[in-house]
């Protein structure tokens, strides 16, 4: 394995970016599960395969759009996409869950629509729903990398406003804290990382990333830094597993990495009840 990675490019960067794809996610995932936003990923993976089916469907229809990476129209659907769900937040103040849906929706029709005018599938779109090894290119990871920084850079500033913001949103904001612009940079965070992640993982199975290794974590960490810590672990893990698995066994790396991220959430509920009726004995 590593001397195929070493002899050909697509590997290398398939496994560049699924290394960091398998930090950034989960580790935007702790604070979205956290703060019980858990489908909001579900929602603008959903907006960005609209985004990306646009985007195919000019590159078909219109001369000038050949040659540009559909992961940037992807990028601008997700971005609208998630402060269309913050606008909708404020909108529907008493029922704040209905922005999920409400844009999910959203998402789903779009997409549909622009597949259908597009006539349909093609071998593009279906390397962007469940991921592909081979179709990783170096500017699908140089926008990655452009993302980490960019996620690491907010996290390192913004992550005490982020703790509270996750944990007490009232005592964050009476202690002085500018909630709707550290929640307007979050949300965009997601929504870039939710676009860059989906041609490892692909866009049907992204937020699974980003949500399972958390679920898992929360089973066994003792505080958030080591749910942070154990979030990352899991999700690189699934992501480095998945892909050896696809490339030996030719299979597509979204849904081997899925499930090698729910085998791992139950090993750490079977280890959880084991260390507790351990403990009660």
């Amino acid at each position: 394995m590593i001397s195929a990675i070493l002899e050909y490019e697509f590997l290398q960067n398939a496994f560049i970016t699924g290394m960091i794809i398998g930090v950034i996610a989960p580790l935007l995932g702790v604070f979205i599960v956290v703060r019980r936003m858990s489908l909001i990923a579900d929602a603008l993976s959903h907006v960005t395969l609209a985004g990306i089916a646009a985007s195919l469907l000019l590159e078909k229809k219109v001369m000038a759009f050949s040659g540009i990476n559909p992961v940037y129209m992807g990028m601008a659907f997700s971005v609208t996409g998630s402060l269309f769900i913050e606008k909708l937040r404020g909108v529907y103040k008493h029922y704040q869950e209905l922005a999920i849906p409400i844009i999910l929706s959203g998402g789903i029709g779009l997409g549909v629509i622009f597949i259908s005018l597009a006539d349909g599938f093609n071998t593009d779109l279906f390397s962007y729903l469940f991921g592909s090894v081979s179709a990783v290119s170096k500017s699908d990871l140089w926008i990655v990398v452009f993302i980490s920084i960019l996620v690491f850079a907010i996290i390192i500033l913004f992550y005490k406003e982020l703790f509270l913001l996750s944990f007490d949103e009232e005592h964050a904001k009476a202690s002085g804290i500018a909630a709707k612009s550290v929640h307007f940079i979050f949300i965009v965070m997601v929504a870039l990382v939710i676009a860059a992640s989906m041609r490892i993982v692909g866009i049907l199975l992204v937020s699974s990333l980003m949500t399972l290794p958390v679920a898992a974590s929360i089973r066994i960490a003792r505080g958030f830094k080591q749910t942070i810590f154990y979030s990352i672990l899991f999700g690189e893990t699934a992501v480095l597993g998945g892909l050896t698995l696809s490339y030996y066994m030719d299979l597509a790396p979204g849904g081997t990495i899925v499930v090698l991220s729910v085998l791992l959430l139950i090993i750490a509920i079977l280890a959880k009840r084991f260390t507790i009726e351990k403990a009660t004995k």
